[in-house]
C-alpha cells in the first residue's frame, strides 16, 4: 500500500482500525467486523491495478480481533516492503537510464571532436593553399576563380562552425570565460570587419556610444564577437542600399554593474510580422530566397539568441518590411572600471627590418606542414619541420628557436605532451613562445593547450594574419605572445 496511512485505537474494547490505501482514495469502505475489514485488506490486495481503497473497522478486541489485527498489520508490513524494493528497483533503472545517457553524451562529444578535426584538417589545407596562391601574380580570371575558392571555403567553415555550436548547446557543453574585456577593444572588433564589407557594397556603416560606458567590464569578449557579428553579418547581408547603425548604449544600474544595449539597424527589405514569430527556431530563414542566394543552415539567430541567454541577456528585433530592421541584444555586466583611463601601453615587440625568425613547425600532415614552411618562406622566416612530436622535442633540444609552432593531434606523441616535455626539458626552448594549433574548435582543448604550457592557441582553418600578430610579438617574449591573443580576436578558439 504505497503511502499508506493506518491508525488503531483502543476504545472501550474494540479497536478501530483506519486505513487509507494509496495517497488519494477513490473508493471509501466502512466494515464493523474483523472479518469484514480482513475482507477488504484482501480484495484491496488482490487488485492490479492501482484502485484506491480506505476503509475502517470497528474490531472487537477479543483473540479473534486481535488475530485480525495482527494479520491485517502483517500484510500491511509485507506490501510496504513489496513497495519499497520495486522502488529501489526503479531507483537502479533510472541510475542505469541516467549513466547511459551520460555516456552517450560523453561519445557524442567525442564523435563532435573528431568530425571538428577531420573537417578542419583538409579545410586548412585548402584555405591555407588558397591564401599562398593569393599572394602571387595572378591573372584577374584566375583571381575571380581563386576568390571563389576562399569564398566557398569561409562559407563551409562557417556552416561547420554554426553545426558544431548548435551541437554544443543542445549538448549543454557550451562554455563562456570571464575576463577583463576593455570597451573599446571590443568596439574595434566588432565593428572592424563590417565597416569595410559595408564600404565595399555601397552602405553608410555608422557606429556610436551613447548613456554610461566604463572602460573596463568582465564578460566573455569572444561570445560577445560572436553574437553581434551575427547580427552585423545579417544587416550587411541583407541591405542593398541605405545605412548601418551600431550603437552601444549602457545604464548604471549599480556602482559595479551596467546595463548594456548592443543594437544593429539596418535598411533592408524588413521582416513581415508573420515571419517575425519564426526568426529565432532553428533551420529557418522567413525568405526561401535568401538561402538560396545567400546559404546558410538559419542557425545564426538561433545561435546568437541562446548565447544571449546563457549570458543572463536576450535578443529582440522589431521590423517593418520595406523600412528595415533593429536587433537588440541585452545584457548585463559586472564594472572593473568606470573612468575612461589612458591606456597602457601594450607589451609589443614587432620585428623590426624584415628580421628573420628561426621557427620550430611541428605538424604531422603533410599539405598543413607544406604550407606553413611556405608561409614562413614567403616572410623571410627560417624553418625546422618536424613530423611528430618526439621528433619536435628532439628538435627543440638541439637547437635555439625564436619560436614554436605546435600542432595537438599527431602520432607517436600529441603535441601537448611534446610542449609539457619542451618546458621541462628542453634547456635553450624552455622559454621560447609556443603557438599551439588544432583543428578542435573545443573551449576545453584550448584551455589543455594552455594548461600544457602553451602561449598561444589557434584554430584550424589558420588565420595567418592572426598567426603574423603573434610573430610581429616574439621578440618581447612570451608574455608579449600572451598579449597577443586579444589582437587575434577571432583566430582564438570560439
Amino acid at each position: 500500500f504505497g503511502h499508506e496511512l493506518a491508525i488503531t485505537l483502543v476504545i472501550s474494547g474494540y479497536v478501530l482500525v483506519f486505513a487509507q490505501l494509496r495517497s488519494s482514495p477513490r473508493q471509501a469502505l466502512v466494515v464493523s467486523s474483523p472479518y469484514g475489514a480482513a475482507a477488504a485488506i484482501i480484495l484491496a490486495s488482490l487488485w492490479g491495478t492501482p484502485i484506491f481503497w480506505s476503509f475502517a473497522a470497528l474490531i472487537p478486541f477479543t483473540a479473534a480481533g486481535l488475530f485480525v489485527l495482527v494479520t491485517m498489520t502483517m500484510m500491511r508490513e509485507a506490501r510496504i516492503n513489496a513497495f519499497q524494493e520495486h522502488q529501489a528497483h526503479l531507483i537502479q533503472e533510472l541510475e542505469a537510464a541516467r549513466d547511459k545517457a551520460d555516456n552517450a553524451s560523453a561519445a557524442k562529444s567525442n564523435f563532435l571532436g573528431v568530425i571538428s578535426h577531420e573537417l578542419r584538417t583538409p579545410m586548412n589545407g585548402v584555405l591555407g593553399a588558397a591564401q599562398l596562391l593569393g599572394a602571387t601574380r595572378l591573372e584577374s580570371t584566375q583571381r575571380e576563380y581563386l576568390s571563389i575558392i576562399r569564398n566557398s571555403g569561409d562559407n563551409l567553415l562557417s556552416l561547420l562552425n554554426d553545426i558544431l555550436d548548435m551541437t554544443k548547446i543542445e549538448a549543454g557543453k557550451m562554455t563562456f570565460e570571464v575576463i577583463d574585456v576593455s570597451i573599446d577593444d571590443l568596439h574595434g572588433r566588432v565593428t572592424g570587419p563590417f565597416a569595410a564589407q559595408a564600404e565595399a557594397k555601397g552602405l553608410t556603416f555608422t557606429s556610436r556610444f551613447e548613456g554610461e560606458i566604463p572602460a573596463v567590464v568582465r564578460g566573455d569578449p569572444l561570445r560577445v564577437c560572436q553574437v553581434l557579428h551575427n547580427l552585423l553579418s545579417n544587416a550587411v547581408k541583407f541591405t542593398d542600399s541605405g545605412e548601418i547603425l551600431y550603437v552601444v548604449r549602457g545604464e548604471k544600474i549599480g556602482e559595479r554593474r551596467v546595463a548594456f544595449e548592443f543594437s544593429v539597424t539596418d535598411s533592408g527589405a524588413g521582416i513581415s510580422p508573420a515571419d517575425l514569430s519564426r526568426l529565432f527556431q532553428p533551420f529557418t530563414q522567413v525568405d526561401a530566397s535568401s538561402t538560396r542566394r545567400f546559404g546558410g543552415t538559419g542557425l545564426g539567430l538561433t545561435i546568437a539568441r541562446r548565447m544571449a541567454n546563457m549570458m543572463g541577456g536576450d535578443i529582440t528585433v522589431t521590423s517593418k518590411q520595406g523600412e528595415g530592421s533593429t536587433f537588440v541584444m541585452r545584457v548585463e555586466a559586472d564594472v572593473v572600471e568606470w573612468a575612461k583611463i589612458e591606456a597602457a601601453k601594450p607589451i609589443e615587440a614587432e620585428i623590426e627590418g624584415g628580421a628573420q625568425l628561426r621557427v620550430l613547425v611541428v605538424e604531422d600532415h603533410p599539405v598543413n606542414r607544406m604550407i606553413l614552411e611556405a608561409w614562413m618562406s614567403s616572410a623571410s622566416h627560417a624553418t625546422v619541420s618536424a613530423e611528430d612530436g618526439r621528433q619536435g622535442v628532439d628538435a627543440a633540444q638541439a637547437q635555439p628557436f625564436d619560436l614554436i609552432i605546435m600542432d595537438v593531434n599527431m602520432p607517436v606523441m600529441d603535441g601537448l605532451t611534446a610542449t609539457r616535455m619542451i618546458r621541462e626539458q628542453a634547456g635553450v626552448n624552455q622559454n621560447t613562445p609556443i603557438v599551439v594549433l588544432s583543428a578542435s574548435a573545443r573551449s576545453e582543448d584550448h584551455a589543455a593547450g594552455l594548461e600544457a604550457g602553451a602561449d598561444a592557441y589557434l584554430n584550424k582553418p589558420i588565420d595567418f594574419a592572426a598567426l603574423a600578430g603573434l610573430m610581429g610579438r616574439v621578440a618581447g617574449g612570451r608574455d608579449a605572445v600572451r598579449a597577443g591573443m586579444a589582437a587575434a580576436g577571432e583566430a582564438m578558439a570560439a
